[in-house]
């Protein structure tokens, strides 16, 4: 991570991962806050929806603290995909490996020793040509291979920082359990520090501040709101200055409320933007750089709702179609639409809210890509 803060990349509004501080817009109070509670032992929960830019303040946080303690060991997991204990497990397994072999190389041998139900498989990155391991078990060593993980992580001499997003995945796992199994191995960890992160809100608080549930008031929590118009801003035009070029306030502030503060969505257009203008100023501009997106991502919105049921797609159209629906079930929407019943508009309901394909605040119920939003428009 240190070799990234020097880097400079010819488009400065990165879409994908981190690249350095530089590149990284404010959450200076965010980042303090969570250095702060990781170093002084609250491990913390952090929940926000998806694409507002929790995963960005996570490596952030990750970048800094490797810069205070070079060898602190900081991984990250995305547990979205996983479905199960043994998926989990190795994904946690393959990340250590990951670690030691790029960063301390003369323990790899050790580790192996130590966990020996794991068969490692060894490739080399197909962009980097660096070497990468990923670690492979028995479904049957799972809840075996997370205890030696956890005794591997205790006897280490380095200070361990494990951010897990997506976190409320493990209350689908089949296993009964695998809550108050984590945690009973987390609360005699003291040394490891950990980020719970998460996008389903109802699913994080049930998680965290149920007094049934194993994680119940064991972490901090912290809330990420949309970056701050102003700030964020500022540090959009720093760079369109950068090279003689501006944007303007009023365009800026018609990108920022049209896409809701999503950072995710708009990196994309300013990302798009900074490749073909060098002053902004004109709503047009915007339009032209919105459409790009919206044609470029054509494809992948086909398959998206290629998945989906009719009676999903129809209510997702009819949402995209309105904008904000304050009731999807209700009878002037669904009639309005030519909706089916109302119980099968709840159950497609549920399953679009599951996938954050819609999104629930308190103003309503509406398409949370806005640029998806914009392609089902296009289609209806």
């Amino acid at each position: 991570m240190a070799k990234n803060k020097e880097l400079k990349i010819d488009n400065p509004f990165v879409c994908q991962g981190y690249v350095s501080p530089e590149y990284f817009c404010d959450r200076t109070e965010e980042t303090e806050e969570l250095i702060s509670n990781l170093q002084n032992g609250r491990n913390t929960t952090l929940i926000s929806p998806r694409r507002i830019g929790k995963t960005g303040l996570i490596w952030n946080v990750f970048h800094h603290i490797k810069e205070a303690d070079k060898d602190a060991i900081c991984i990250y997991l995305d547990i979205f995909a996983t479905k199960d204990l043994h998926d989990f497990v190795q994904l946690l397994g393959t990340a250590i490996a990951q670690h030691v072999l790029t960063h301390q190389q003369k323990a790899f041998k050790r580790l192996l020793e130590f966990f020996g139900a794991w068969r490692p498989v060894f490739s080399a990155d197909p962009l980097t040509g660096m070497p990468t391991v990923s670690v492979s078990l028995e479904p049957s060593q799972s809840a075996v291979s997370l205890k030696s993980i956890f005794d591997y992580l205790q006897q280490s001499r380095h200070r361990v920082y494990i951010a897990i997003d997506e976190f409320q995945q493990i209350s689908y796992y089949p296993e009964q359990g695998t809550e108050a199994l984590l945690r009973s191995y987390i609360q005699f960890a003291p040394q490891v520090h950990f980020i719970f992160s998460g996008s389903k809100q109802h699913l994080m608080a049930q998680m965290f501040q149920s007094a049934d549930r194993p994680f119940y008031q064991s972490t901090a929590s912290m809330g990420l709101m949309p970056l701050h118009e102003e700030i964020y801003y500022e540090f959009a035009n720093r760079f369109f200055q950068a090279k003689r070029g501006s944007i303007s306030r009023e365009v800026f502030a018609n990108i920022y409320q049209r896409f809701n503060g999503i950072t995710q969505n708009i990196q994309q257009v300013l990302n798009r933007l900074y490749e073909v203008e060098r002053h902004v100023g004109k709503e047009r501009q915007v339009n032209e750089a919105i459409l790009h997106i919206v044609n470029r991502n054509g494809m992948q919105y086909e398959t998206i709702i290629g998945f989906l049921t009719n009676n999903q797609l129809s209510l997702l159209k009819a949402i995209a179609k309105k904008g904000l629906v304050e009731s999807p079930q209700a009878h002037d929407f669904i009639k309005q639409f030519d909706l089916p019943s109302t119980s099968s508009v709840k159950s497609a309901l549920t399953v679009l809210l599951d996938r954050d394909l819609v999104y629930h605040d308190n103003r309503g119920y509406w398409v949370y890509d806005r640029f998806l939003d914009l392609w089902l428009k296009q289609q209806v």
